[in-house]
């Protein structure tokens, strides 16, 4: 082989894709690297689109006012995801005190080290942990208690956008769903294991899907079939299918809204997202100290009722002195600027 072909095989040309703008999410290579495309990134926030590979940190400015976070103090962001929110919290430390930062995720968690680190936050401001934060009475054990604790329980964009994720139905994928892809059921796993009563009852207590009978009895006979509903494009297309007898005019709409729910009620499922909801809320007195301040971004109506009850209760009995009486939502700005914020609900307690 000659010098020119072996330097030919060494380099690896970019994805091409048809037309003028990339589709895929891996034809979208710009968007995956802001530092080096930061013109691409920034038109495409400015069009409300989140950049693939990114995540656009929600009420950023609201968590900051309502945490208080003073030089010196030590902070625990329960969910780290892109890192967005931990590297705003770290700037208010300005250079001193200490943060954890915990994710159950051990294919983000990598690369959001390492961004961290590179923009300075090493070991000595930032520790990082793979664990799930239902286990933040262990983290405590090792760190000591805390100032502040921030904890976002959406699913960051960058494991919705990603097809081999299997989170979104938008795409076809892998029917996945788990924020840690190297344990548990997958989602399609847990599909073939449940009966369709089991299905139903899913749907509408994990997100209240109006035609969770219709949509179980065209799954469980496609089972009958033999489908396995190994993709997301298999259940979405039993969701098209189950609602086929609506009006032609409101088909669409409904297809759309009922495949997001069922997709939300499977990963809510498969990743026991109310039971590790449960004790995280039920450890986190034990992890504060004394007027340690919280603030907890939720993006349903189940895991805002949870919150709301919890911090409710606890200042009944003295644990909180202050908790929120109201949500606090994203501006009207910023759900233009990211769609993806409009669910967003904030709720904060401090510690007696």
């Amino acid at each position: 082989m000659t010098d020119e072909q072996n330097n030919a095989a060494l380099h690896k040309r970019r994805v091409r894709y048809k037309g003028t703008h990339p589709r895929a999410f891996h034809e979208k290579y710009k968007e995956a690297q802001p530092e080096k495309y930061a013109d691409t990134v920034a038109k495409v926030i400015s069009k409300g689109s989140t950049p693939a590979g990114m995540h656009l940190s929600i009420m950023v400015e609201e968590i900051l006012e309502v945490l208080k976070i003073q030089p010196g103090e030590q902070g625990l962001d329960a969910t780290l995801g892109y890192g967005g929110h931990t590297s705003a919290m770290l700037a208010r430390l300005e250079g001193r005190g200490h943060m954890v930062a915990l994710d159950v995720d051990p294919i983000e968690i990598v690369k959001t080290k390492k961004r961290l680190e590179e923009k300075g936050y090493g070991p000595e401001l930032l520790t990082v942990c793979q664990t799930n934060f239902a286990n933040i009475d262990e983290v405590a054990e090792t760190a000591g208690k805390f100032d502040f604790v921030l904890a976002d329980l959406g699913v960051s964009s960058m494991q919705i956008d990603n097809p081999e994720r299997g989170f979104s139905y938008k795409t076809d994928g892998p029917l996945d769903l788990r924020l840690d892809p190297e344990h548990g059921q997958s989602a399609a796993e847990r599909l073939r294991s449940i009966s369709k009563e089991e299905f139903i009852g899913m749907m509408v207590e994990n997100s209240d899907e109006p035609y969770a009978e219709e949509i179980a009895k065209a799954v469980f006979q496609r089972m009958k079939r033999g489908a396995r509903f190994e993709t997301t494009t298999e259940l979405r297309d039993a969701i098209e299918e189950a609602l086929q007898k609506l009006p032609a005019a409101e088909r669409k709409e409904a297809v759309k809204k009922s495949c997001a729910r069922v997709f939300q009620a499977l990963r809510i499922d498969v990743n026991s997202e109310f039971e590790v909801l449960y004790a995280f809320l039920e450890k986190l007195p034990g992890i504060l100290k004394p007027g340690a301040r919280v603030a907890i971004l939720t993006f349903h109506s189940g895991e805002d009722q949870l919150v709301k009850k919890s911090f409710k209760q606890l200042k009944k009995v003295g644990v909180y002195k202050e908790a929120s009486e109201e949500v606090i939502r994203p501006s009207a700005e910023e759900c233009r600027r990211n769609p993806r914020a409009k669910s967003t609900k904030l709720r904060w307690a401090v510690k007696a």
